[in-house]
């Protein structure tokens, strides 16, 4: 094939080099618009996996690449006049000069043609002058190509909060190294790491905001570097700081990274000489990630390998492989952009952390991404993750342990009077098992089992405040004696024979109720039988099926109100350690939070103050008679899904809102609000929610959602991101999922029932072989 490349960052020169390498008779040609052997920029960093992806792809560049590399294991955080280490990372650093002068070599020995001091402004007669019968479009983070061409590749590109500068200096660093400072302002914080011998990238960041309010938006280039210097001056030692965007004057070296997706990468364009040339993109032109995990290079480089391998695959079927090429790429650029996503959005917000202790502000450094969890920090760095283990532990109060380091998933935790032995919940789980409202010997059992099964808190399902508050038939209430003296049977059955505590989970179904059971038909009316609903403002959950509820009126309110505190003081008859209010998942509560089901313009509608007025209302109604020493949580949906709802946003003041009203915990859930809504799901989907609650508004949160191994709960407890960790499907699955999890990961200081304890042993020692037959063979 006839090859043009436009652009010749590291994807255009490496895609061309590895086609010149797969069949010789490839005609390439590369054209830059800077001279031969110039670039701009300092440092670029890739992993040791990408360097293995290099070596097999092209064996003789990728040793000029590690013989000019500076390497090294270790990160290190500069926080509240503390510095802080972890090793085990595995990074590089090399000049992006140095790189491209490897890769500009490496393309004349392999006689791809080089054309520099090109601007190309027409792709297509561009094409039409080398014959191309392909042509990429690596042209950068500002592709001319892209932005031609922007109703096909449909570019989605979001400029983020924070600004930075890319510098230099010769001061030299042994570890990556992060620095925080605190200003008047705000944040600012430094991202360094040595590159070459003598050489060091130094990129300064802060929000946008902060960047102004410190005057750098009106300050000269010269300024502004010098502002940079004192800044950093402890980690400078003297050396200045060394701007070489020489073209650039002042504030115009400051940028916002600009986040790009598009949603195609190949485009069929048709040449005046009546040829089909495909082109595609490539690089920076196609996707950015973030500078914070170093990956702009990576993928650059790493698209260049999978194209040249999808064409080659494909038997020269060029379209087939194009195809290929974005299918396989496409995803995983997306895994990596969601992972840079994670990551910006931390450095976006450290002031979220700012009351931290270095120690936690560290952990939650390191794992901001999600890539990297508890137990892959345990893999980096075994003695730093033991040592942060051991810093929780105490600060849990377990002031000595004997034999192993206690994860933070077994660390205690104090809720008023309740102390839980761990941070696992099992998560209020609709059962539809009741008669009459009164659980029976099936809840007995599930919730006895899940007792002993090694959770700190177990959680009765959302319990009704009346017959007309339930969602089926079949839900549990607490509005006579008959179900409080069955759940007394329950809580002195868990009290008796485990050392959890039991909770439960006070709730009206509102317009969601009088439906089947699930098994018969989720959200559907009951074929007979339905009893009127309530809500916010009459508005059916789903249109033309669901019963049309009445919107409630000033007595109903009352109503609904005593019932919930009448069904409370039943609670505490029925001796329960915990108490939750149902706020979420457009219930009769949640549907007053929403304006997706609040339509109401009396003093109950319109801002979210007057949203939260019934639910305050009900919850200190409830906080009132409960007792002092128990605690008392919320559940809310802190995002709804659907444009127009609730936002993160609102969720740190609806969490504020119920913190002052007396609630010891949050529970952060999110949707079920809407039929319309779009969730995004994934792996701890909705713990983002509880992080933003727990450290904004500063109020304890339960992180809910996908969140299924014992390496899960240990992140996000370590890394503050939540309280307690609230788990629905993997406890229906497995009863004794904190028994089982925790033995998986050799942790075997847990307690067992008596009855069970023969098992212990058994399972421990599965697991151990599981691990010794899963090393590789010399270790």
């Amino acid at each position: 094939m006839k090859i043009v490349c436009i652009g010749g960052g590291p994807a255009g020169l490496y895609f061309g080099l590895l086609m010149k390498l797969g069949d010789p008779r490839h005609e390439v040609t590369v054209v830059e618009r800077n001279r031969p052997y110039d670039t701009f920029g300092w440092g670029v960093v890739f992993s040791d996996a990408t360097l293995a992806n290099l070596k097999e792809a092209d064996p003789v560049s990728a040793a000029q690449v590690s013989a000019a590399f500076n390497h090294w294991d270790d990160i290190e955080i500069h926080y509240k006049n503390r510095s802080l280490r972890s090793s085990g990372h595995g990074f590089i650093g090399i000049g992006r000069k140095k790189l491209l002068n490897i890769l500009q070599a490496r393309c004349e020995e392999l006689n791809v043609r080089l054309v520099f001091e090109t601007n190309v402004t027409d792709d297509q007669a561009l094409a039409e002058k080398y014959q191309a019968d392909l042509v990429i479009a690596s042209d950068g983070l500002n592709s001319r190509v892209r932005t031609r061409y922007a109703d096909v590749f449909k570019p989605d590109i979001d400029t983020r909060l924070c600004r930075f500068v890319w510098l230099g200096t010769k001061q030299t660093f042994d570890a990556f190294t992060f620095a925080f400072v605190q200003t008047e302002h705000g944040w600012f914080q430094a991202h360094a790491y040595q590159f070459e011998a003598g050489m060091s990238t130094f990129i300064v960041e802060t929000l946008d905001q902060t960047w102004r309010s410190a005057g750098l938006d009106s300050m000269s280039q010269e300024e502004g570097i010098a502002y940079c210097e004192k800044l950093f001056a402890h980690w400078l030692d003297g050396n200045p700081l060394i701007s070489n965007a020489t073209h650039l004057r002042g504030a115009a070296i400051w940028i916002r990274f600009p986040r790009v997706i598009c949603q195609t990468w190949v485009h069929e364009q048709t040449l005046s000489d009546g040829r089909r040339v495909p082109i595609v993109l490539m690089g920076d032109a196609a996707h950015t990630a973030h500078f914070s995990i170093g990956s702009g290079t990576k993928l650059a480089l790493e698209d260049s390998i999978e194209l040249c391998r999808s064409i080659s695959g494909h038997n020269n079927d060029l379209q087939a492989g194009l195809r290929h090429y974005q299918e396989v790429r496409s995803v995983e650029v997306l895994k990596i952009q969601n992972a840079a996503r994670n990551s910006t959005e931390w450095f976006e917000n450290v002031q979220r952390y700012a009351n931290f202790e270095p120690e936690q502000f560290a952990y939650s450094l390191l794992t901001r991404s999600q890539r990297i969890s508890h137990e892959n920090l345990r893999l980096r760095d075994t003695g730093w993750i033991e040592g942060y283990e051991r810093w929780m532990a105490k600060r849990a109060g377990v002031e000595s342990i004997e034999g192993q380091v206690m994860p933070p998933m077994h660390t205690p935790y104090t809720a008023r009077g309740v102390t839980l032995k761990n941070r696992v919940v099992v998560s209020p789980m609709a059962m539809y098992s009741s008669v009459d409202g009164v659980p029976g010997d099936f809840h007995l059992v599930h919730l006895g089992a899940r007792a002993m099964g090694g959770a700190g808190l177990v959680m009765v399902e959302m319990t009704c405040v009346s017959p007309e508050a339930r969602i089926t038939p079949g839900c549990p209430g607490m509005w006579n004696d008959r179900q409080a003296e069955a759940f007394a049977r329950i809580t002195d059955f868990v009290h008796r024979n485990t050392s959890a505590k039991i909770g439960i989970q006070l709730g009206h179904a509102g317009r969601k109720g009088s439906t089947r059971v699930s098994w018969e038909g989720t959200d559907l009316p009951l074929p007979a039988g339905n009893w009127p609903l309530v809500s916010a403002s009459a508005i059916p959950y789903i249109e033309g099926v669901s019963q049309v509820p009445q919107a409630m009126t000033r007595g109903q309110m009352d109503q609904v109100r005593d019932e919930f505190v009448a069904a409370a003081r039943r609670v505490q008859q029925a001796n329960f350690d915990w108490l939750e209010l149902h706020c979420a998942h457009g219930y009769l509560l949640s549907s007053f939070i929403s304006p997706l089901t609040n339509q109401r313009t009396d003093e109950y509608g319109g801002s979210l103050q007057n949203r939260l007025r019934y639910p305050l209302e009900v919850f200190e109604a409830v906080r009132a008679i409960w007792p002092e020493n128990l605690p008392m949580s919320v559940r809310i949906s802190a995002h709804d899904w659907v444009e127009g709802g609730i936002t993160a946003d609102d969720a740190i003041d609806i969490a504020r809102s119920f913190k002052a009203a007396g609630a010891d915990m949050v529970d952060c859930s999110s949707g079920q609000v809407s039929k319309a809504e779009k969730p995004v799901f994934g792996r701890m989907y909705q713990t983002p929610f509880s992080d933003r609650v727990r450290n904004e508004a500063g109020v304890p949160t339960m992180a809910v959602g996908a969140i299924f191994e014992a390496d899960h709960v240990n992140s996000i407890i370590a890394s503050g991101r939540a309280d307690l960790c609230a788990l629905a499907r993997p406890h229906l699955a497995d009863a004794a999922w904190t028994l089982r999890e925790s033995a998986r990961i050799g942790f075997v200081d847990v307690t067992w029932p008596k009855q069970y304890f023969p098992a212990k042993r058994q399972l421990e020692t599965n697991f151990e072989r599981a691990a010794a037959y899963a090393q590789p063979v010399g270790k």
